[in-house]
């Protein structure tokens, strides 16, 4: 899978949403989705994975560093999107299916 890892991921999710931001204004925003600290060199090792495979790009605006996604890893997240979104209609499927069976 092209992330790898669900904290990828999220962080795409997250700049899918938002567009572009600082590194830390990234951080920040991924720390109160998880509800936990994390630490700054596996997050920015993270990041730069991201940037190394295309998924990222980032740009320098003042002395700060700004991420935002490539077209390709938007497509991505969208092709994450659908496929999340099959799987969650298929269960929904099944769970009605096998309500019908109950009720018959």
């Amino acid at each position: 899978m092209w992330f790898q890892s669900g904290r990828r991921r999220d962080l795409c999710a997250i700049l899918y949403d938002a567009g572009e931001l600082r590194g830390q204004k990234l951080k920040t925003r991924l720390e109160n989705y998880y509800d936990i600290r994390l630490d700054p060199q596996s997050f920015y090792a993270t990041l730069d994975a991201l940037v190394d495979a295309g998924h990222l790009e980032r740009r320098v605006r003042g002395i700060h560093d700004v991420y935002g996604l490539t077209d390709a890893g938007a497509r991505q997240v969208e092709s994450y999107y659908t496929w999340l979104t099959e799987r969650i209609e298929k269960s929904e499927r099944g769970t009605a299916d096998a309500d019908e069976r109950i009720v018959d």
